[in-house]
């Protein structure tokens, strides 16, 4: 299991300490873990799994994918609730709690920005 621990860090681009800040354990944990010198415990299991929405069989036995396939729905719900776990006054809790704020019109209005936006964005690529 040490070598997927290892193998799924290296997937996310993430040093010991990143890894290990997202979980809130020690980075000293995270290199015992990669070497062997420590067994993960079924607790840092399920943290890995759920912060990384990683597939714990595979990360048991090495068997199936590394990461759970999600539908465009559940992303966007882990993202909102990750996003709202966060402190009280970052970006992400700020904009998120613009958005729930928008009414119809406003959302229109949203859809129409975004929309001109492409349209610009495809007016300025070079023709072939």
């Amino acid at each position: 299991m040490n070598e997927r621990l290892k193998k799924l860090r290296k997937t996310l681009d993430l040093t010991q300490q990143e890894f290990a800040d997202r979980l809130g354990i020690s980075r000293g944990n995270i290199g015992s873990y990669e070497v062997g010198k420590s067994a993960l415990s079924d607790a840092v299991i399920s943290l890995i799994c759920r912060e990384f929405n990683v597939n714990e069989d595979w990360l048991r036995t090495g068997e199936g994918e590394m990461f759970i396939q999600m539908t465009r729905d559940e992303e966007i719900a882990a993202f909102v609730a990750k996003a709202l776990r966060t402190e009280e006054d970052s970006f992400k809790k700020r904009f998120i709690a613009m958005l729930s704020a928008l009414d119809e019109s406003d959302w229109e209005s949203l859809e129409k920005i975004a929309l001109l936006l492409v349209d610009k964005k495809e007016q300025d690529k070079p023709t072939p």
